[in-house]
């Protein structure tokens, strides 16, 4: 794979000990991070647990492990795409390449929103709730920018996964759900009656204008 991958014009730094991985991306703040499951030292889900409150840029899982189970541990520890193993090194590729194109959408911008007590910064990529700062990962603050740039609209779940991740919504991934859930507890909604981030009923999610 760094073979691929520095064929493809990357940077690759290798881990092979996961009780050594979580120090070296604090320290070297790639990127991007992809993660293995099963690493001696630390398995990857405590690596993603301990690297997620730090850590900005994506993470994407890859792993032999690939039950649903798993992918749905990932992506509640707050990894932004997961791929089970093997996986088609031109798949790897593009999936590497959304991602980056994701975080780094932003970078130059100056662009800011304001969606009732809600401030979010594309700049530096900050949101702020009620003068409070609301610590995202990487895909939430994605997800959320994409909803306030359409508040009151209805976004589809389709749009997201094009937006997010560079592919068509299958029908039947959780990772959008996932992140929705993330972001609703983050920004204080009920569970039952979240008031800022609405689930219109078979197609998608709604920031509302006002909470």
């Amino acid at each position: 794979m760094t073979e691929f991958l520095e064929r493809n014009d990357f940077d690759v730094a290798v881990e092979f000990r996961g009780d050594r991985a979580v120090d070296r991306i604090v320290q070297e703040n790639p990127d991007l991070v992809i993660l293995d499951i099963m690493l001696p030292g630390m398995d990857g889900f405590d690596i993603c647990r301990r690297v997620r409150p730090q850590f900005r840029h994506p993470i994407l899982i890859l792993t032999a492990r690939g039950d649903e189970a798993d992918e749905l541990v990932g992506l509640e520890l707050g990894a932004d795409d997961y791929m089970a193993k093997p996986v088609r090194p031109q798949l790897l590729l593009a999936r590497i390449k959304t991602l980056l194109r994701r975080s780094q959408r932003y970078s130059s911008d100056t662009q800011q929103i304001t969606v009732g007590a809600m401030e979010i910064d594309a700049a530096a990529r900050s949101v702020q709730l009620d003068g409070q700062p609301v610590d995202l990962t990487s895909m939430e603050f994605d997800l959320l920018w994409l909803l306030a740039n359409r508040p009151g609209e209805v976004v589809t779940r389709d749009q997201i996964s094009h937006a997010l991740q560079g592919r068509e919504w299958d029908g039947l991934g959780r990772s959008i759900d996932l992140c929705i859930s993330r972001l609703r507890r983050k920004l204080g909604d009920d569970g039952k009656k979240p008031e800022w981030i609405r689930s219109i009923r078979g197609t998608g999610y709604m920031l509302a204008t006002e909470s």
